[in-house]
């Protein structure tokens, strides 16, 4: 193995995970490893995952960690909320559109480097693995893959821990027992999963929620906010202009206050397990509502309802991996195509864990109160042509009757 590979490009957070691997791939391949950590908006303090890479023997130069928060909205998460996607008709797909930007840096790093491979901390089990994989495929399709989930022996926290004292890794304290629960995080939302949430039946315990106050306890008064949209996307949050991150970053702050985005869910892994999983995703409840809020406007009955066709579709192909799939792409820019009037403001009222549309308007905006309005329209709307629309829709109907009477 060891004359196969020479340098490998590691995902990197600097945890338990992955600072083991760093190590197995050094003993292993006898590789040289260049790390990767992607700064999502996770909210951790990057400078030390530098620290712990180079005293684990990484080059200084190798050591990329690298702003990608603007990125991330700009391309992966607000191109997703154009879609309206929900994950079986709930899951705002946190930790699944991280995945293909991760990927995709990950490749750009190993071409830089000239690397031979990459390697994540995914394990065998989880729906990450794929989606990392597919990502490096697509975009290097002849690049060796090492994920040490599926080649060591490794098997469980206390051999990690063992092998990780045994070659002087440091180690939290609150790992050296078993962790009570996994998190993923990024900029949209925090993912937990495991331990005390493997029982469904179990409510899951205030402890483990990070990002949202209990609604319970959220403010007693409601607050309003408006969002401005230009062509599908957030632009302005209460008339102040902001960039994709920064808007997600303040949705986020009035989420956590009022206890929004809370979410629940036992999902179906691409791999074929169910799991349950408890998602935070703030900022993101709001803007999802928001954006749905500006389409009731602007957007035609037949596209709006084509869009909500499509929207499982595209949600499982980001799901399962497939961001750069040509079918994940060409309903992008039918998506995007509908986007082109969606603009306008949105005004939502924040209470307790809710989120709730409370006014909308758009210099674009297909609601006529002069036809639709229940005192005299003035001709707008001749309600006499009902009665020939109906009978035609009803025709087929009253023919089946006939014959079925």
């Amino acid at each position: 193995m060891s004359d196969q590979i020479n340098r490998v490009v590691l995902s990197y957070s600097g945890g338990l995970d992955t600072s083991v691997i760093l190590k197995w791939l050094q003993q292993t391949y006898n590789c040289e490893v260049v790390t990767f950590t992607a700064d999502l908006g996770q909210g951790e303090e990057l400078e030390p995952v530098r620290r712990k890479a180079e005293q684990a023997g990484v080059k200084p130069e190798h050591v990329f960690i690298d702003d990608l928060r603007e990125e991330f909205v700009r391309d992966y998460v607000f191109p997703m909320m154009r879609a309206n996607a929900l994950y079986e008709g709930l899951y705002l797909l946190g930790t699944s559109i991280a995945r293909p930007l991760i990927a995709k840096r990950t490749i750009e790093i190993a071409k830089l480097v000239n690397a031979d491979a990459v390697s994540h901390g995914a394990t065998g089990k989880g729906n990450d693995q794929v989606r990392f994989e597919l990502g490096y495929y697509a975009l290097a399709p002849d690049i060796k893959v090492i994920a040490p989930w599926r080649e060591w022996d490794l098997t469980s926290r206390t051999k990690l821990i063992e092998f990780a004292e045994a070659h002087q890794i440091p180690v939290a304290k609150d790992k050296r027992g078993e962790a009570p629960f996994s998190t993923d995080a990024n900029i949209l939302h925090t993912s937990s999963e495991g331990k005390v949430l493997e029982d469904p039946w179990e409510e899951v315990p205030d402890y483990v929620y990070s990002r949202t106050v209990n609604p319970e306890d959220a403010p007693d008064a409601p607050e309003f906010i408006t969002i401005d949209f230009e062509r599908g996307d957030g632009v302005a949050l209460n008339g102040e202009a902001l960039s994709p991150a920064t808007l997600l970053a303040k949705l986020n702050d009035l989420g956590r206050a009022h206890g929004i985005g809370r979410l629940d869910l036992v999902e179906n892994r691409f791999v074929g397990m169910k799991s349950r999983g408890m998602y935070e995703t703030p900022g993101g409840t709001i803007y999802h509502l928001a954006h749905r809020g500006i389409e009731q406007l602007t957007l035609d009955r037949g596209a709006a309802h084509l869009k909500d066709e499509l929207a499982p579709r595209y949600a499982e192909l980001v799901y399962n991996g497939f961001w750069f799939s040509p079918e994940r792409e060409m309903l992008q820019a039918a998506i995007d195509h509908s986007q082109e009037k969606v603009s306008g403001t949105v005004r939502l009222k924040l209470y307790k864990g809710g989120v709730y549309v409370v006014g909308r308007k758009s210099p674009n905006s297909l609601y006529s109160e002069k036809v639709v309005t229940f005192e005299d329209d003035q001709g707008a709307y001749d309600q006499r042509d009902a009665a020939g629309f109906i009978k035609l829709n009803a025709l087929r109907l009253r023919l089946l009757g006939r014959r079925d009477r």
